[in-house]
């Protein structure tokens, strides 16, 4: 255990650590609150004069104008929200809300807008996957909404997993599991999730800086030689290295992880975070989750995807004996993901970036992205879905590093 503090201490104590750990810190709240500033809205007041509402005056006005719309989203709010749209757009002549006067939309339609979120979508032409317009779906149609997005499931599974049965039966299971009717509380977007991968991936990439001269640099000091004359400077001393610098990244991680999501939903408001996912995103996404529990699980998952890749640098610690090497391949491997997810074809590709150590918090290739889509790995008559394979490939992926980097750190002293 002083061993293991000692450790501790020296990779804390060192200026670029301290530098990085305390940038954590910062980041996490800056980037909770930039999705706030994206929120805007405009509107005329009674004496005529445009009024413009930005960041929390924004959400706030947007609460207020929707809050009819907080709890279960019925059949019934969907159909009267496509009628009153539908009213409106027939009551300036137009085909379009694009095509509205200025401020229309943002009076008229704004106050249930919300509730067309799918509508589109899940009318969409099965064979084609085309949508309607609005203004071409039939409201009474709308009665059946839960029944048409079951429908609407089988039609894409059958056009993004036509190969697969397995897939198509897995994913039509899981979305049959999905609390109905949705729920949505107003207030809430896309741009927090987006923010929360944001901020896992350029941790993950200070976790690298801080592992990857974890071995590296006393073999490059000459400081091992004499490390490991000592009584525990082999076995013992690697796996208390690697230990350390687990638990310094585990830390640093989960911490920042815990003041975005708090600062966020304190910001947007916690009730947002009971909305489900499919309100969001597509009405057709497969987990049974509302917003705070995707914020967990997304985090639960980075963290394993951290360690994996933590796990994996320290490996690369052990081989290498310049730092700068070490550090190099390290971040490389951090934004490999990216690029296998965006040179090669689709099919290979998903079989390849979802078991690299750092997938799980790539800027197009995370596990928040994964859950929203609908792909899976088919190994014979069998179907999984790709964040179960990603969670699996880490949770086997760390231990397996471990023990490697000791075995390497060991062979080394052998060499």
């Amino acid at each position: 255990m002083r061993l293991f503090i000692l450790e501790l201490k020296r990779v804390l104590k060192t200026r670029m650590t301290i530098i990085l750990l305390l940038f954590s810190l910062f980041l996490a709240f800056l980037m909770a609150y930039i999705p706030i500033t994206f929120s805007c809205h405009e509107y005329t007041n009674a004496d005529g004069n445009k009024v413009e509402l930005t960041g929390l005056a924004s959400i706030r006005y947007e609460k207020d104008l929707q809050a009819d719309l907080a709890g279960a989203v019925t059949p019934e709010k969907v159909r009267q929200a496509v009628e009153d749209y539908q009213a409106c757009l027939r009551k300036y002549g137009v085909d379009s809300s694009y095509d509205l006067p200025d401020g229309v939309y943002e009076e008229e339609i704004t106050p249930y807008a919300p509730l067309l979120h799918g509508v589109r979508e899940i009318f969409a032409n099965p064979n084609t996957g085309i949508a309607p317009s609005l203004m071409e779906i039939e409201p009474a149609d709308i009665d059946d909404f839960y029944g048409q997005c079951e429908r609407r499931n089988v039609s894409l599974l059958k056009q993004e997993q036509k190969e697969s049965p397995a897939a198509q039966a897995a994913a039509q299971t899981m979305y049959q599991n999905v609390e109905k009717p949705f729920l949505f509380f107003p207030g809430y977007n896309s741009n927090p999730m987006d923010y929360q991968i944001i901020i896992a991936f350029l941790i993950l990439l200070f976790c690298t800086v801080i592992a990857a001269p974890v071995f590296t640099s006393d073999y490059q000091t000459g400081a091992d030689d004499i490390l490991r004359c000592t009584k525990y400077g082999k076995t013992k001393f690697a796996v208390t290295k690697i230990l350390s610098a687990l638990l310094i990244c585990s830390t640093a991680f989960s911490l920042c992880t815990f003041i975005y999501i708090m600062v966020s939903n304190s910001l947007f408001g916690w009730d947002c975070t009971k909305t489900s996912m499919q309100m969001i995103y597509s009405a057709v996404n497969l987990p049974d989750m509302n917003i705070g529990e995707l914020q967990r699980f997304t985090a639960a998952s980075n963290i394993l995807c951290v360690l994996a890749a933590v796990s994996f640098t320290l490996f690369l610690s052990s081989k290498f004996k310049n730092v700068a090497v070490s550090l190099s391949a390290a971040l490389l491997f951090c934004i490999l993901p990216i690029i296998v997810y965006m040179a090669l074809p689709t099919k290979i590709g998903n079989w390849i970036y979802p078991v690299i150590p750092a997938g799980g918090v790539g800027l197009q290739t995370s596990i928040l992205y994964a859950v929203t889509d609908f792909e899976f790995w088919n190994i014979g008559n069998s179907a999984i879905w790709l964040p179960y394979v990603m969670i699996g490939a880490y949770i086997i992926e760390i231990p397996l590093f471990i023990v490697l980097t000791v075995y390497s750190y060991i062979r080394h002293n052998a060499n």
